[in-house]
């Protein structure tokens, strides 16, 4: 049986419009006129019998018809833009791009990279850090790690990592005039804040400790510039597990005390369905959880 389907060409129009709530700003995101969006959503209405739009003087609304229409041509667009870059893209080699924190890129992925460069040659990695939420279309990303609480719309998500949080901070600072024996103790440190959902008056609530400012210290926006105060004992840091596993191995971080907290939010890999076809993406995916088991 033949697909019942709407006029094609009218649903990027419409799909930018209800996006945008406004006609103007759909044309100029298509590079169309505005009258090219206002007719392709006409014939779409008329197409399809029902009011997309309530149309006021210097605005548009949609209608709940238009709202539940919207969703789901969006969600659908997606999806052939996710599956036309699998399509097109070189299955064995190549650029692959990869989004993550800056954090995460920087304690954890960078310096395990090499590995696997080693294991794959022919694959370029280009690390996207920017603090904003990485679009697999329109930025051309391959594969994430996001951090969060998961349930991502529109793309495969797998669970990489649980994380705890703990207090961190050099050798140097178990001894001295004041070392750290007790968490009461870190009334004589610095504490070092970066901008993680867990923070000091949690753990010190935690820990039962009283008389410590929970905001007092130096605050970081950067995970990276945390750590790094941490490691040259300018303070304890609350460390997330996976940003200073590295460091605690080496030895240049210790854990002063064994109360550890478990975060709410989890590492995962995210990436379009059918993303995995490309080899590139694969091996990268595979690469990642082996990394993170190993420890």
């Amino acid at each position: 049986m033949p697909r019942r389907l709407p006029p094609l060409t009218t649903l990027p129009a419409f799909d930018a419009a209800a996006r945008h709530l406004s006609f103007t700003k759909a044309a100029a995101e298509l590079n169309l006129t505005h009258g090219a969006i206002s007719r392709a959503v006409r014939n779409l209405e008329e197409r399809l019998g029902i009011r997309l739009f309530e149309r006021g003087t210097r605005s548009v609304r949609l209608t709940p018809a238009g709202a539940a229409y919207a969703a789901e041509i969006g969600a659908a667009l997606d999806r052939i833009g996710a599956a036309t870059i699998v399509a097109t893209a070189p299955r064995s080699a190549g650029v692959l791009t990869v989004s993550t924190s800056d954090g995460f890129a920087g304690r954890w992925l960078v310096p395990r990279l090499y590995r696997f460069h080693r294991e794959n040659r022919d694959v370029d990695v280009r690390l996207s850090t920017s603090g904003v939420l990485a679009d697999f279309i329109r930025d051309g990303i391959d594969i994430a790690i996001r951090y969060g609480a998961g349930g991502y719309e529109g793309v495969v998500s797998e669970l990489l990592a649980e994380e705890e949080v703990s207090p961190v901070c050099s050798p140097e600072l178990l001894k001295g005039e004041h070392p750290l024996r007790s968490p009461s103790d870190l009334k004589y440190h610095t504490l070092i804040h970066d901008n993680f959902r867990i923070d000091w008056a949690t753990w010190l609530q935690h820990a039962g400790v009283d008389g410590i400012n929970p905001n007092s210290g130096v605050r970081f926006d950067s995970a990276t510039y945390a750590v790094e105060a941490a490691v040259h004992s300018e303070g304890v840091l609350l460390g997330r597990s996976a940003l200073v596993s590295a460091d605690l191995a080496a030895g240049r971080l210790v854990r002063p005390f064994g109360l550890a907290l478990k975060s709410r939010s989890k590492y995962y890999v995210v990436y379009p369905d059918g993303a995995l076809r490309q080899r590139k993406v694969k091996a990268f995916r595979d690469w990642l959880f082996s990394e993170m088991a190993a420890g």
